[in-house]
């Protein structure tokens, strides 16, 4: 089955050229003829000279990062993007998230509509759709939200699981969180699920395990691409049967998102380092997955640096809603997907128990397990863990309370009214978001 990336904006066109290009060295390898073609059939399509192309769609209204996204491609000599596969205009939308979703992506819907009708066409078997994009600026989040609607309605039966970048919680625009909240309130009625990560704990992943002084945009965007084909790359499923899963969004929602006010994912990976160290590094699946669950407690994405004192509370102390720092993450499902070495020898339990899950989940239907014995990228043996839990709780309340607080003076709002939002649109999707951070706090009640 056949995945179609929806690539939007700045963020969302730079992230996909990254990230079908680690998918594409990963899947090069002749060694591993059936994981190989799987990768290939579910992110490419072979023309008639042989070439892979990548079954996307890359959209912005402005065409400058398209362009240098196609250029890339072309250059890396083992896959590229399809001549007609984008659309851009010469103007940007102004990082208003009310003129990409008002006015910019109904202006241009029929035209985005047939590129995604003709890439899914392409496809024998449609698994779904994956939109990436940034929460912060226009294009992304605006017309990125537009897009999804619209694939929501023209594709009502397929899955859709929206890739998010969340900006630094210091700002890169000014009205940022007003963006971000519109685009979280207006998907989670959309989306099967939504996949995040937050550009402050890349940003930390860069600095202090991957050793770089400078870092760019490209790096933060090589780290997500890396996490991201680690979970969507073949692997093997209990209900499989020896065959690599055929539907990897099927199988991600029904294992993470199975309740309509619970569709927050974040994901985390071990081991992550710099390549000149990986000679000097040995790795076995007792340190990594006992690394990997603190991680998953604390709530860190790091392997360094982890808070070993946070603990599950017993189960006869109770369980109390906490947004402080260092406290508890409470889980309601987790999907671990282990890669390489003698994956099969792999202890799980740890992740079992039942400490760790909301009271009203079994662990065995919380936790689910993907392998595969094939090694990803240059780790001899990986792990990633995806996970539906509090883990974003906070900047989500932190997020909401900015905007709130810049909503409550009225300021820029005038911005907004003028393309179509009211201040009523606003006060629906703020509701929408405390009900999600209710939710969320109540995993540990």
């Amino acid at each position: 089955m056949s995945v179609v990336t929806v690539q939007l904006g700045q963020c969302g066109n730079q992230v996909g050229q990254e990230l079908f290009d680690v998918i594409s060295s990963d899947a090069q390898d002749g060694q591993r003829k059936t994981y190989s073609s799987v990768s290939w059939e579910r992110f490419f399509r072979q023309t008639s000279q042989g070439d892979f192309e990548a079954r996307a769609v890359l959209i912005d209204m402005e065409p400058k990062v398209i362009n240098h996204s196609m250029n890339r491609a072309a250059k890396s000599g083992r896959w590229r993007y399809a001549e007609a596969s984008h659309f851009s205009q010469k103007q940007g939308s102004g990082n208003n998230w009310a003129n990409g979703y008002c006015v910019l992506g109904p202006r241009h819907r029929d035209a985005v509509e047939e590129l995604v009708r003709r890439e899914v066409e392409h496809c024998d078997v449609l698994a779904g759709f994956i939109p990436m994009m940034s929460v912060a600026g226009g294009t992304g989040s605006g017309v990125g939200t537009f897009v999804t609607q619209c694939l929501r309605d023209v594709y009502p039966s397929s899955f859709v699981l929206n890739h998010l970048i969340w900006p630094y919680g210091t700002g890169e625009v000014i009205v940022q969180n007003y963006n971000s909240v519109l685009t979280l309130a207006h998907l989670y009625q959309l989306s099967d699920a939504l996949l995040v990560h937050e550009n402050d704990a890349v940003h930390r992943i860069c600095s202090q395990l991957l050793k770089i002084k400078q870092i760019s945009f490209g790096d933060i965007n090589r780290v997500i691409a890396h996490q991201l084909a680690g979970v969507l790359q073949p692997a093997l499923t209990p209900d499989s049967c020896g065959a690599y899963s055929g539907n990897p969004l099927g199988e991600l929602v029904s294992a993470l998102a199975c309740h309509p006010e619970y569709k927050l994912l974040s994901a985390c990976s071990i081991p992550q380092m710099a390549s000149s160290s990986i000679a000097f590094s040995t790795f076995s699946w007792p340190a990594l997955l006992k690394h990997l669950r603190q991680m998953l407690i604390a709530n860190t994405k790091m392997e360094e640096g982890i808070d070993w004192q946070v603990r599950p509370p017993p189960a006869s102390a109770g369980r109390t809603g906490s947004l402080t720092a260092g406290s508890f993450n409470a889980s309601l499902a987790n999907l671990l997907i282990l890669r390489g070495k003698d994956v099969y020898s792999a202890e799980t339990g740890g992740f079992e128990d039942s400490a760790i899950y909301t009271s009203w989940l079994p662990p065995a239907e919380a936790l689910s397990l993907w392998k595969s014995p094939v090694p990803f990228d240059k780790y001899e043996k990986s792990a990633t863990l995806v996970s539906n839990s509090q883990a974003l709780l906070r900047p989500l309340d932190d997020m909401v309370r900015k905007a709130w607080n810049m909503f409550a003076s009225r300021a820029y709002i005038h911005q907004y009214v003028k393309f179509g939002i009211s201040e009523d649109d606003f006060l629906d999707s703020f509701t929408s978001l405390e009900q999600v951070i209710s939710s969320y706090a109540q995993l540990q009640c």
